[in-house]
């Protein structure tokens, strides 16, 4: 028998499940539930019920293949651990690396978020705030209890919220502090792949480009997100005609083979400082995470 908390309150019933039967897949917890062998406050309920706090939940007895180290990578949780920024009772931040998914699925057994839970299984709660390219280094929050999750969220959605990015750019970026406000409209297919694109039908979205070193064919950028969209910042930048180096998506090819003659194997483009104010308790909150080695290397030979 399973007492809810506070923490877990508003959620739906088979989230809720997913949780505490780590390991479990979705089509079993849908099945037990249908069949009425979940009760709660020894009742049936669907699966779209709210649990509520003090709610007494009656789980069956099921088999779970609950994640373990080797099927989660061997290892990935401990190299996580040494890559924590910040750390309070609420909030653990993380200095991605760049090459692993935030989550598994897409044919990823797994990403950050399993291999936390795997590492830490006594966690009563572990969630993704936000989500970083695969390709994407750097700054990432997950939250420890379900009210963090909550007020965050509803700071992204005010955007009360800094996020900065440090990104390499094709050209001499000679924009100076450029905003740039272009609607964005995902899923459209493009040779079998979903592709962003710049579109009137599409959502808000602006970010802050700010030049930090200009070098003869390349430029060192900062941006600040105002909102969260999917592949922002490298739309963005190749719709100004200064896309990120790396960039095979919406790139340019030639400029992405010079990058790679001197040394470039990735994406350029790293999260390095995230902040934010609870405004109920006035807790303040800043991490950033330093540009890694093999983005440092490229910067210094083009200075060179």
């Amino acid at each position: 028998m399973l007492e809810v908390g506070t923490e877990d309150a508003g959620q739906r019933i088979d989230n809720y499940l997913m949780r505490h039967l780590k390991g479990a897949p979705r089509s079993l917890i849908y099945r037990i539930l249908r069949r009425g062998e979940v009760r709660v406050n020894k009742g049936r309920i669907k699966p779209e019920y709210r649990i509520q706090a003090g709610d007494l939940v009656r789980v069956p007895p099921v088999r779970t293949a609950a994640p373990t180290p080797s099927n989660v990578g061997e290892g990935a949780g401990d190299r996580l651990e040494q890559r924590i920024l910040y750390e309070d009772e609420r909030l653990l931040i993380i200095d991605k690396p760049a090459g692993m998914a935030v989550h598994g699925g897409s044919g990823l057994s797994y990403g950050v978020i399993e291999a936390l839970r795997a590492a830490r299984p006594e966690a009563h709660f572990l969630e993704l705030v936000h989500r970083l390219d695969r390709e994407t280094s750097g700054c990432l929050l997950i939250a420890k209890k379900r009210s963090e999750l909550r007020m965050l969220h509803e700071l992204l959605r005010e955007r009360d919220f800094e996020k900065r990015y440090l990104a390499l750019v094709q050209g001499r970026w000679n924009l100076g502090d450029k905003r740039i406000n272009a609607p964005l409209l995902k899923n459209q297919l493009r040779g079998g792949e979903r592709f962003v694109t710049v579109d009137p039908e599409g959502k808000a979205a602006d970010s802050r480009f700010r030049p930090l070193e200009i070098f003869n064919e390349a430029s060192l950028v900062e941006v600040e997100l105002g909102s969260g969209r999917t592949h922002q910042i490298r739309v963005h930048a190749t719709h100004v005609g200064h896309p990120l180096a790396g960039d095979e998506k919406y790139g340019d090819e030639a400029f992405n083979r010079r990058m790679r003659d001197l040394g470039l194997r990735r994406l350029f483009l790293h999260a390095h400082s995230i902040g934010f104010r609870d405004p109920a308790s006035g807790r303040e909150v800043h991490a950033s995470a330093p540009l890694p080695d093999e983005l440092r290397a490229v910067l210094d030979k083009l200075g060179g």
